[in-house]
């Protein structure tokens, strides 16, 4: 009897290891409709934000589209809409708004946010459990940085100098009531200094675009 005890224990454990390891595979996925640069609805009317880049926004609430937010809408429209691409989930499942977070493959194996990256229509942004591919994105914005590719064409910085949150990864203007708060600083000369380090701006005093 312990022996088939045994042998059950072990059965189960091995079908709850396998369906996580399914899980966390990924799957094929089509998607339908692209709502920006970095949002997309699949087919099964799933939101799917992808993890660890920002686009250009396109609604900002209140304001007209940012610099190049059009385009990226269409570059990424043009990458992914009525195609299957891989869908390879987050570690971090979904953002504040409820939006399934993940990164999107290519059928040729290219990360569509990895494109975006390099062709200057979206930039690196930490997340917490969102940085399998942090290395990866961000050396290929330093190369669109050097090459002055889309968002980066201009890095005219309207301030002295701009200061950045270690722990977030998020950089202010110096006259933020925000950054007053911020207890792990790092200060930033110019913004080019602030995104070759991986940070990105934060919502709050709208340091970018400048």
């Amino acid at each position: 009897m312990k022996t088939v005890n045994g042998k059950v224990w072990f059965k189960t454990l091995g079908l709850i290891l396998l369906s996580a390891a399914l899980a966390l595979a990924g799957r094929w996925v089509e998607v339908v409709r692209v709502i920006d640069g970095d949002t997309v609805v699949l087919k099964n009317g799933t939101v799917l934000r992808y993890a660890g880049i920002n686009a250009p926004e396109l609604h900002p609430k209140g304001r007209p589209p940012e610099p190049l937010a059009r385009e990226a809408f269409h570059k990424n429209q043009a990458l992914v809409k009525g195609k299957r691409l891989y869908l390879e989930p987050s570690q971090r499942k979904r953002d504040r708004y409820g939006r399934l977070l993940g990164y999107l493959f290519l059928p040729d194996g290219r990360l569509v946010s990895e494109v975006l990256v390099e062709e200057g229509l979206a930039m690196v942004c930490f997340y917490p459990r969102s940085t399998k591919y942090f290395s990866r994105l961000l050396r290929v914005q330093r190369q669109a940085l050097q090459k002055r590719r889309g968002i980066f064409a201009t890095l005219n910085s309207k301030e002295p100098f701009y200061i950045g949150n270690q722990r977030s990864r998020r950089f202010h203007r110096p006259h933020c009531p925000y950054a007053r708060r911020i207890k792990k600083k790092r200060i930033f000369r110019n913004l080019e200094e602030a995104f070759r380090a991986g940070y990105c701006p934060a919502r709050d005093c709208h340091p970018w675009p400048p």
